[in-house]
């Protein structure tokens, strides 16, 4: 009597087949890209620049946040807010490091540097400081209230789009004994991207949340999820990363004390 085949397990559709052609599919299958790498033993979340100048300062279709908030992604940030919620709360509760990034200007913007050279509207990031209550002086670098920094957090400050170019992010992660990072926040083409990339380079293991990271563009979103997938990082769901995270055993990691600092403080 033959013997039945087993069928083949369904292959999981991801956010970014649909702008992939046939051709592309079958090279990535048959080159070996995007395999599951192994975790890391001693992760750290790192959250990247869910600022007010990311997200506008409530929950509006793009083509509406960015009249006023030019960088902003619009309804899209908003909706990570509840996965970055989860991932933040869990890494606390296990004592597991969560590191924000966030961006930062002097008043006349000339740390702007290469910034400036590829947006007509880059004047507005002056005109915002110098006219603040026709902005309801919401500085677009504060992170947002809903996932706002707890005392024993970290805060980095950047100019340019990798959490480590130019600040003490691989100092702090050397300190606390990480051999990975968890990478979420904005925007997946931009600053997602520059520090997956210097992570890898860097020889952290990578995992970035598909859920937890956001774009202005649809189209950026999904090609740069599936570029970082075959050869950077694992791209995985919070699901799928808060199930990790709950294997991990408590207080592995000497934190910050926290002491004298207040919830809410903008002590970043």
């Amino acid at each position: 009597m033959a013997s039945k085949k087993t069928a083949k397990p369904a292959k999981k559709e991801r956010i970014w087949d649909k702008f992939l052609t046939e051709r592309d599919k079958a090279v990535f299958e048959a080159a070996g890209y995007g395999a599951l790498a192994e975790w890391g033993n001693r992760p750290a979340l790192l959250v990247i620049d869910v600022n007010y100048a990311f997200t506008g300062e409530s929950s509006l279709p793009i083509l509406e946040s960015i009249k006023k908030w030019r960088n902003s992604c619009g309804s899209e940030g908003w909706a990570a807010i509840p996965v970055l919620q989860k991932l933040i709360e869990t890494c606390r509760a296990k004592g597991i490091p969560v590191i924000y990034t966030t961006g930062t200007r002097r008043p006349d913007a000339w740390n702007a540097g290469s910034w400036a050279w590829k947006n007509s509207r880059n004047g507005e990031d002056l005109d915002r400081k110098i006219e603040a209550t026709a902005f309801d002086g919401q500085d677009g670098n504060v992170i947002v209230k809903e996932i706002e920094p707890g005392p024993r957090d970290l805060v980095v400050r950047k100019e340019k789009p990798s959490a480590f170019f130019g600040t003490p992010l691989q100092s702090y992660l050397q300190n606390l004994g990480c051999d990975s990072v968890i990478i979420t926040g904005t925007t997946t083409s931009g600053c997602v991207r520059a520090t997956v990339l210097d992570a890898f380079s860097l020889n952290f293991r990578t995992t970035v949340v598909e859920d937890g990271c956001f774009d202005r563009s649809q189209a950026s979103h999904a090609i740069n999820l599936c570029d970082m997938n075959a050869k950077y990082s694992n791209v995985l769901s919070s699901e799928e990363v808060l199930a990790h995270l709950s294997t991990m055993s408590q207080g592995q990691y000497d934190l910050p004390s926290g002491r004298g600092v207040k919830k809410g403080d903008v002590w970043y």
